[in-house]
């Protein structure tokens, strides 16, 4: 019996959907500074058969909540649980790599800047790291919050940053969300990767909202796996794009580089 099945009493409760319960089981087994579980460790942790946990992180990855790792079969914490709580954060190693990065980004000349990292879920990206302006701006980024992953700069980013075979996966999922907008999303993705081929970056010039400019880069996963989006952005009366292109392009594309520790 899993911890959480045994706090529900000894009596059967018609109203607990135990399923649900073996699932946040799993996602509570990570503990803090860990960014790796097997179904063998999962299933230690739970006390849960082996075959039940596998069919959890398989349901769980194809929700976004766990990623695995096709090398090794262990899985990571993803993106998803950050709608769930800000628990993710203790699996994600960038965040804490990261942290020092967004800060000098931040700090820089122009002191409506807001920096941040984000990762892909669905058809959106979500902030994982943010280091908010030093101004009181309306825009208040912060950890969660989403973005589109097609129309704004951080998602084109990450979608520049991907393989051919996750563009598509990526396309496709966004198509059955909304098949109204595909052609649109086929064009953003072009995009995409016409402006990170020739300048580095992509741009989000009033696309995500008319009052906001952003340039991002793709960040890549030391284990090649995974693909970031670092971003910086503001109000666009105060930041504009010649700041963030002649100023801030090279700082950003330099930080990418750190992060992903490869030239």
């Amino acid at each position: 019996m899993s911890e959480t099945e045994a706090d529900a009493g000894g009596e059967k409760d018609r109203n607990f959907v135990t399923a649900l319960a073996r699932g946040l089981d799993v996602l509570r087994a990570f503990r803090r500074n860990e960014l790796e579980l097997t179904n063998t460790d999962l299933a230690e942790r739970t006390n849960l058969p082996k075959p039940t946990v596998s069919r959890l992180t398989y349901t769980l990855c194809q929700l976004g909540y766990l990623v695995q790792d096709e090398r090794s079969g262990s899985y990571r914490l993803g993106a998803g649980v950050l709608r769930l709580g800000y628990g993710v954060l203790a699996g994600m190693d960038i965040s804490e790599r990261a942290s020092q990065i967004l800060r000098d980004l931040r700090n820089g000349e122009n002191s409506y800047i807001t920096s941040a990292l984000g990762e892909a879920h669905h058809a959106d990206v979500i902030y994982i790291a943010v280091h908010r302006s030093r101004e009181d701006v309306s825009l208040a980024a912060h950890v969660g919050m989403r973005l589109p992953l097609f129309f704004s700069a951080i998602g084109r980013a990450v979608l520049a940053g991907m393989s051919a075979d996750q563009q598509a996966e990526a396309l496709a999922v966004a198509d059955r969300l909304d098949p109204t907008s595909r052609q649109a999303r086929q064009d953003s993705l072009g995009r995409a990767q016409e402006e990170y081929t020739s300048r580095g970056f992509c741009t989000g010039y009033g696309d995500w909202r008319e009052d906001v400019n952003g340039i991002a880069v793709p960040v890549v996963s030391l284990n090649g796996m995974r693909v970031y989006g670092l971003n910086v952005g503001g109000p666009s009366f105060h930041v504009s794009r010649q700041t963030l292109e002649n100023t801030y392009a090279d700082q950003l594309i330099s930080a990418a580089e750190t992060l992903s520790m490869r030239p």
